[in-house]
C-alpha cells in the first residue's frame, strides 16, 4: 500500500498591474528663468549686428529718397528753363514761326517724363540691390534670373521696345512736333499728338492716322525752316522776253509790298528765267521763299496776279507743250453740193430716169 503525500498548496500570488499613464512634468520657475537668460544672452550677443543692419538699411532708404527727389526737381527745373527759352524765342520773327506752344509743351512733358522715370528706376533699383546685399543675400541667382526674364520679355515685346526707343529719340532730336506737316512714308498729314509709342496724324481728308514710331523709317518735315513757292508761266515763243520779264517784276514788287503777303514771304520774289523752250512755247519760272506751310497760298496769289497783268499787257498764256495753229476761215462754197444732172428735165439722165408710160390702146372698129 502506497502512501500518497499531499503537499499543501502554495499561497496564490497575483501580479500587480504596471502603471501605463505618463506623468506630465510642469515647467518650473527654474526652467523659465533659464529660457529668459538664454534669450537675453542671444539678444545681447546679436543686438549690435541687427542694429547696424537696420541703421544701414534706413540710411540707404533715406539717401535714395533724398537723391531721387533732388534729381527729379533738377529735371523739372531744366524742363521749365527749356520752356522759358522757347517763350523768349517767340518774341522774334524766327522764333514765332518755329516755336509752337502745344508742340513745346508736349515735347517738354515727354522729355521730363522719360528722364524722371529713368532716374527713379536707376536710383531705387540700386538702393534695393544694396539693401539685399546688406542682409547678406546672394544676388548672383537673382541677377541671373532677372537677366533671363529681361531677355525673354525683350524678345516677346521687341516691337514695343522699338517703338518706345524710336519715340524717345524722335522727341529728343525734335524731328517733328504738334502742328507740323510731315511725310512719314506710311502716312502723311498734320501732327496732332506725339507720344513715346504712337504718333497721331490728320490726313488731307480728315482721317486720323495712328503711326507706330518703330515703323517710321524716314521723316519729311514740311513745316521746319522755310518752303518754296514755284510758279511756271507758259507763253508763246513769239513773245518779247524783256516785256514778259518787266511785267513779272512789277507783279513781284506789288505782292512783296502788300499785306499779308509781305509777312508770308521770306525774301524777294525771283524770276529765275527760262525753264524750258519748246517749238511753239516757252516756260518762265518764278520762285519765292515763304513761311512753312504757306507756299500753296502764295503760288495761287502769284498765278492770279500774273494772269491779270498779262491780260492787261496783251501777253497770251498758253497751255500744253505746243500752241495749236489758228483755224483758217471756212470756204462758203464748201457746204454747197455739186450740181446734179437730174435737175434739168431735158437732160438724157432725166429722160432715162422718167417712168415708162404704157402706150394707149388702138381704137376699136364696130360693124
Amino acid at each position: 500500500m502506497s502512501l500518497t503525500v499531499l503537499s499543501a498548496p502554495a499561497a496564490d500570488s497575483t501580479p500587480s498591474p504596471s502603471p501605463t499613464t505618463t506623468e506630465r512634468i510642469a515647467p518650473t520657475l527654474q526652467d523659465a528663468q533659464e529660457g529668459a537668460t538664454n534669450a537675453a544672452s542671444w539678444v545681447e550677443e546679436n543686438w549690435s549686428t541687427w542694429l547696424a543692419i537696420g541703421l544701414r538699411v534706413l540710411l540707404i532708404l533715406v539717401i535714395a529718397v533724398v537723391l531721387r527727389a533732388v534729381v527729379r526737381r533738377a529735371i523739372t527745373k531744366l524742363i521749365d528753363r527749356m520752356g522759358r527759352t522757347g517763350q523768349t524765342m517767340e518774341g522774334t520773327a524766327l522764333g514765332g514761326l518755329l516755336v509752337n506752344v502745344e508742340r513745346r509743351r508736349q515735347r517738354s512733358q515727354a522729355i521730363g517724363s522719360v528722364l524722371r522715370s529713368v532716374a527713379s528706376f536707376l536710383i531705387m533699383g540700386t538702393a534695393a540691390l544694396m539693401i539685399l546685399g546688406t542682409f547678406e543675400i546672394n544676388l548672383a541667382p537673382l541677377l541671373a534670373s532677372a537677366g533671363v526674364a529681361g531677355v525673354a520679355i525683350g524678345f516677346g515685346a521687341r516691337n514695343l521696345v522699338t517703338d518706345f526707343l524710336s519715340g524717345v529719340f524722335m522727341i529728343l532730336e525734335d524731328q517733328y512736333g504738334v502742328g507740323d506737316t510731315i511725310d512719314a512714308g506710311v502716312a502723311s498729314g498734320e501732327v496732332v499728338e506725339v507720344g513715346l509709342r504712337v504718333t497721331k496724324l490728320r490726313g488731307e481728308n480728315g482721317a486720323i492716322w495712328y503711326v507706330r514710331n518703330g515703323e517710321v523709317k524716314r521723316i519729311g518735315n514740311l513745316s521746319q525752316g522755310w518752303a518754296t513757292a514755284n510758279v511756271d508761266v507758259t507763253v508763246r515763243a513769239s513773245e518779247d522776253l524783256d516785256h514778259v520779264q518787266s511785267v513779272l517784276h512789277d507783279v513781284a514788287e506789288t505782292v512783296g509790298k502788300e499785306e499779308p503777303w509781305n509777312e508770308r514771304l521770306w525774301g524777294p520774289i525771283e524770276i529765275l528765267g527760262l525753264d524750258s523752250v519748246l517749238l511753239d512755247s516757252m516756260v518762265v519760272r518764278v520762285s519765292a521763299k515763304t513761311m512753312p506751310g504757306k507756299a500753296a497760298s502764295v503760288e495761287r496769289e502769284l498765278r492770279w496776279r500774273i494772269k491779270r497783268a498779262f491780260d492787261e499787257a496783251d501777253i497770251r498764256i498758253v497751255g500744253g507743250p505746243a500752241v495749236e495753229a489758228e483755224e483758217e476761215a471756212a470756204d462758203p462754197s464748201a457746204g454747197v453740193a455739186a450740181p446734179s444732172a437730174h435737175a434739168n428735165p431735158t437732160s438724157p439722165q432725166s429722160l432715162a430716169a422718167a417712168p415708162i408710160v404704157p402706150a394707149p390702146a388702138p381704137p376699136s372698129t364696130t360693124k
